[in-house]
């Protein structure tokens, strides 16, 4: 009995690297992917999208929602990898905004999916209108919520705005559900104003934000540290690459600095 024992863990045990190995190689398939914009691919380099995602711990089996894709960076990814076997759904704009720059900005995303249906008619339109309005996935639906450098954009709404936005967060995804976070990091010896105007953000308060909601801390990665941002640029973060916001002045500086240095940190829905 003993001996039919450890051949089924075996085999169990075998069978799970090899469905490590697919989820592994399907992932390195999206990010080489023709499909992607040969601009977006040159930033791989410092956005590290491979290792990001799987330190988030990814499956292609996964309903994932992306929160505020703007232009689809890693929409480019996301897409083609959960596209046969899970479901991407984009937490963004609004198409019924009574905002119109958010209405431009929705249908110019939507364009943008259009273009491709090959790769992205599977991409479900989900709305996240911070402050107003959250219709992304029903409660305790989602396996995993993604953001990539936002949460500087939305800490203007003030706090109890924030608790109501992470709050939404952690309703729509399942119990034992993910939550990743990247986000450009401000050294804890800066003060982060009330705005987080520069774009840079202490960690701890990130933290703070996502546990206050429920979530509970359980990783953290420098996969996407720069040592050499030291986050006191004129214009903030827009300074570095890729948007350069000061032009040519010290442009060669910024252009050695690279993109920022961020926190990458993983919660988990209890």
């Amino acid at each position: 009995m003993k001996r039919y024992v450890l051949a089924a863990l075996a085999t169990s045990m075998l069978l799970g690297a090899t469905s490590a190995v697919h989820a592994d190689d399907a992932l390195k398939a999206a990010i080489a992917a023709p499909s992607r914009t040969p601009d977006n691919v040159k930033r791989d380099v410092y956005r590290h999208p491979y290792e990001t995602l799987t330190f988030f711990g990814i499956k292609p089996n996964m309903t994932v929602v992306e929160l505020a894709p703007g232009g689809g960076w890693y929409t480019e990814i996301l897409a083609p990898y959960l596209r046969n076997q899970g479901k991407l759904i984009t937490g963004g704009n609004d198409l019924a905004s009574p905002n119109e720059n958010e209405r431009k900005a929705a249908e110019r995303f939507m364009a943008r999916l259009n273009t491709k249906p090959e790769v992205y008619n599977k991409v479900a339109l989900g709305v996240f209108s911070p402050g107003r309005k959250y219709e992304m996935a029903p409660p305790n639906s989602v396996d995993m919520v993604l953001t990539f450098r936002n949460i500087h954009n939305w800490i203007p709404l003030g706090p109890d705005k924030m608790k109501e936005l992470f709050g939404n967060l952690y309703t729509v995804l399942k119990p034992g559900g993910i939550l990743g976070v990247e986000e450009h990091r401000l050294p804890a010896s800066k003060t982060q104003d009330a705005e987080a105007s520069t774009g840079y953000m202490h960690e701890q308060y990130v933290i703070k934000l996502a546990e206050s909601a429920g979530f509970k801390l359980v990783g953290k990665s420098d996969i996407n540290a720069n040592p050499k941002d030291t986050a006191d640029h004129k214009n903030g973060v827009w300074a570095l690459p890729p948007t350069y916001t000061n032009k040519d002045e010290d442009r060669a500086k910024y252009q050695a600095i690279g993109e920022s240095d961020r926190m990458t940190l993983k919660f988990v829905k209890p």
